[in-house]
């Protein structure tokens, strides 16, 4: 199980960190975006199968979320429907809930940035939805090419959103730690006047194409 020490070391490792650590995968598409780019975000998933233009699952999903989870929903990338809004918003941060990550829309941006709650997603939409259509919570979703299984964990700031799979965890933290030890001498060893190419070492790769 993810502790949540855990939790918080991959926040602050960073999604870019993290993807690049655990083998260039898990990341959701560049389309997927914070509203506030301030914010950050982990946590395990509590995903959501929703269906377009309806939010009548959301309202059940925040009522089964755990405190800490990450609400996770595939609205099929619908982009003329706002499901989310302040007022699930304020509940979702009363229960505890880190934040949300929807393929899709959410409306009433400024209040949910004036709350500090992080939401990433595809974009604005003023228009509401219906209340009519079932969905399923905690199922398999697939946002874009990327699975994402119920309690895999989900790392998102202003670079992007990155799923690590729950049995992963330890090996991610594991290399993401590596990794920034690596960028720190390589920041050093740039101070000290190195350069990029000698220490990526690609001065032959340059040199064969008389970039010298």
């Amino acid at each position: 199980m993810t502790t949540s020490e855990q939790i918080t070391q991959l926040r602050d490792l960073g999604a870019a960190t993290v993807y690049e650590a655990q083998g260039a995968k898990g990341a959701l598409d560049s389309g997927m975006k914070p509203i506030d780019p301030t914010t950050r975000l982990a946590g395990p998933a509590l995903t959501v199968d929703a269906r377009p233009g309806d939010n009548l699952i959301l309202h059940y999903a925040v009522q089964k979320a755990r405190r800490g989870d990450v609400l996770v929903v595939d609205a099929k990338g619908f982009m003329e429907a706002g499901p989310w809004g302040d007022v699930l918003t304020l509940q979702a941060m009363k229960l505890g809930i880190a934040g949300l990550v929807i393929n899709g829309c959410v409306r009433d941006a400024n209040l949910i940035i004036g709350l500090g709650f992080p939401v990433f997603c595809r974009g604005l939409s003023i228009k509401g939805t219906g209340k009519n259509q079932p969905g399923k919570v905690n199922v398999p979703i697939m946002v874009g090419d990327v699975l994402i299984n119920p309690g895999d964990i989900i790392v998102g700031d202003r670079d992007g959103l990155v799923v690590v799979a729950q049995g992963e965890v330890a090996t991610a933290i594991s290399s993401s730690l590596a990794r920034e030890e690596k960028e720190e001498k390589q920041r050093k060893a740039i101070d000290e006047g190195a350069t990029t190419a000698e220490l990526l070492n690609l001065t032959d790769t340059l040199a064969r194409f008389g970039l010298v």
